[in-house]
């Protein structure tokens, strides 16, 4: 059971508006919120050991290089990687899923080559793909979302599979409908038919526990961000074959070993691809949001979220001409979008914003999947460790001044 005080750990929750209307954060699948322990972390680095990484002999040095170190060894650990080495910082899981596009993809596509995705993909998982399909005659194919249940079409993704594809992109939770694939089974299916499975695993890590190596994906991205972690830092992980495969992303300091006037040779990964100066900062922010995760666990954290997401799912079907898009049962994701048929979305999110209640409302960076059912904006709720049930009790008060107003 989540801890009945953690919401004193996040100070921004405890904000007020004129009213007295405590801070209703619904937003997580956007951005979450972070902890005391995180802000803290971030704080005593640079009010105790700040230095650049890697480079200087001097304490400060030694000490900075180790927690930002440190932190790779806790993220190695909370998604079950056989190595350190596997785990890459990028800024964000679009920067990950752009280095695989623009390192290994240029490398290894060719002309007519096919690269399977699914309907429901985050912009940051099509965006780059079709860019390399531009400019390397590639063919995309995708995965289509069934009408019935939201799920994805595996018979679909079969017939695909006979095309003897390169690649199979696809995320590990839709951050509109919710909907969770059987990552494991496609991922093994697309290794029988020779192809390398890469997983967005954005909205997937701060939810469920990750078992990389379970699952068996070939290239797996996440964010900090979105896990109690700062802005800034993302985490690409890559089978060491592959990413010791691999030329660099970008060019610069840390990324090298040797550098003459025109050539150079490459550092070992991971730090191949991080050139520069990282988010160090960021990077031991992120290692004490896992500290935190796994002090609640996240056996918990599933558990805690599947209760909300049934009650908020239970409630949302009450109101007079709402549809919820996505799953209603079963296994799904803690973010539920919905329409209305009397108010437009930016309308829903502003009456709710009136009463201290996030709530996204948009596309969500998903624009093919709303055309896919002929909808051109959502209102999306989306919950993480530190809600509760009053929180959906706040969001169905809200829905029903929405109603008062515009129904």
């Amino acid at each position: 059971m989540i801890p009945a005080n953690v919401l004193e750990d996040f100070p921004i929750l405890n904000q007020r508006d004129k009213n007295g209307n405590r801070l209703c954060y619904l937003d997580s699948a956007a951005t979450s919120q972070k902890p005391e322990s995180v802000l803290l972390a971030m704080d005593q680095y640079y009010h105790t050991c700040n230095a650049n990484i890697h480079r200087g002999v001097y304490r400060l040095a030694e000490e900075a290089t180790a927690a930002f170190e440190n932190t790779r060894e806790k993220v190695r650990a909370f998604i079950n990687a056989d190595s350190a080495s596997e785990i890459v910082f990028t800024k964000n899981a679009t920067e990950s899923i752009n280095l695989v596009a623009y390192s290994w993809g240029r490398e290894n596509l060719h002309k007519d080559d096919v690269v399977i995705l699914t309907e429901m993909e985050h912009h940051a998982n099509l965006i780059p793909w079709q860019i390399l399909a531009a400019e390397k005659g590639l063919r995309l194919e995708f995965i289509p979302v069934r009408a019935d249940d939201l799920s994805l079409d595996l018979e679909v993704y079969t017939r695909l599979l006979e095309l003897r594809p390169k690649l199979v992109c696809m995320s590990g939770m839709s951050n509109v409908l919710g909907t969770i694939p059987p990552v494991r089974q496609m991922a093994a299916d697309a290794h029988r038919a020779g192809a390398l499975f890469l997983l967005d695993g954005a909205q997937m890590v701060p939810h469920e526990k990750v078992d990389i190596r379970d699952i068996d994906a070939d290239f797996f991205a996440f964010s900090s961000h979105k896990m109690l972690g700062p802005t800034g830092i993302g985490v690409l992980y890559g089978k060491q074959t592959l990413l010791e495969a691999m030329p660099p992303f970008f060019g610069g300091g840390e990324m090298i070993k040797k550098v003459y006037l025109r050539s150079f040779t490459t550092n070992d990964v991971p730090w191949k691809f991080e050139a520069g100066t990282p988010a160090i900062a960021e990077a031991i922010g992120l290692g004490a949001a896992i500290d935190y995760l796994n002090a609640i666990g996240m056996d918990t954290v599933k558990a805690h979220e599947d209760d909300l997401t049934a009650y908020v799912i239970q409630s949302l079907l009450t109101v007079p001409e709402l549809k919820i898009l996505g799953p209603t049962d079963g296994n799904r994701g803690s973010a539920v979008s919905f329409t209305v048929n009397y108010a437009h979305p930016h309308d829903v999110a502003q009456v709710l914003d009136s009463e201290n209640i996030c709530v996204r409302a948009g596309h969500h960076c998903a624009m093919p999947l709303h055309e896919r059912f002929a909808i051109p904006a959502t209102t999306r709720a989306s919950f993480y460790v530190y809600n509760t049930r009053e929180d959906v009790d706040r969001l169905m008060s809200g829905l029903d001044k929405v109603h008062r107003l515009f129904g």
